[in-house]
């Protein structure tokens, strides 16, 4: 049986502070959206937002937003100095990741291997660290408008960074239902986010 590390320590860590730091930030966004809300047809209940309140909630995600950013720039700084990023996530084609795809629709992807990323796998985990940039792009935007003009300018102004913001951020939310459900097909992959092998 092959006990090799799949995950090393620092992959782990940063895995579960980040999973945390977005459950977080969602709930205390979901509290802040409620305050003036962008669609009138989307609304979140106070059942699973964090803060109580707009205030409450503003505190809540500011504070997690540094939690988010620092682990976010130390994953990126690491993965690309040890080559993991490259190896396992910048690696991939739109054919792999298409042709990956339609075997799992037909159900016939291997989930032998878990040192190994299929093609989905990594054209997902590409697509959430852009959206994860692109959270905390449009997040700065929308937090310091008038120091930074330039992101302002780049999203379309306060307004629609808003609602960039609340795209990226179902995004992300999507991707965390969609990985949970696939953890639950594959267990043994939550074994080695825990365990390392």
């Amino acid at each position: 049986m092959n006990h090799a590390t799949i995950h090393p320590m620092w992959v782990r860590a940063f895995h579960w502070i980040n999973a945390v730091a977005v459950i977080l930030m969602c709930m205390s966004g979901w509290q802040v959206y409620e305050a003036s809300p962008i669609f009138s047809a989307v609304r979140f209940p106070s059942a699973i937002t964090l803060g109580g309140w707009l205030g409450g909630a503003l505190l809540w995600h500011f504070a997690v937003m540094w939690v988010l950013v620092a682990n976010f720039v130390a994953y990126l700084a690491l993965g690309i100095f040890t080559g993991r990023l490259r190896k396992n996530i910048f690696s991939v084609t739109l054919r792999a990741g298409a042709t990956d795809f339609i075997a799992a629709l037909r159900g016939k992807l291997s989930h032998h291997d878990l040192s190994t990323y299929n093609g989905v796998q990594k054209l997902a985990y590409l697509v959430v660290i852009v959206d994860i940039a692109l959270v905390i792009v449009s997040g700065l935007t929308i937090w310091k408008p008038v120091q930074f003009p330039l992101l302002r300018t780049l999203m379309g102004g306060f307004d629609n960074a808003r609602v960039v913001h609340f795209v990226a951020m179902s995004v992300l939310a999507g991707f965390f239902a969609i990985h949970v459900a696939m953890v639950a097909l594959v267990p043994r992959s939550l074994l080695t986010m825990i365990r390392g092998r």
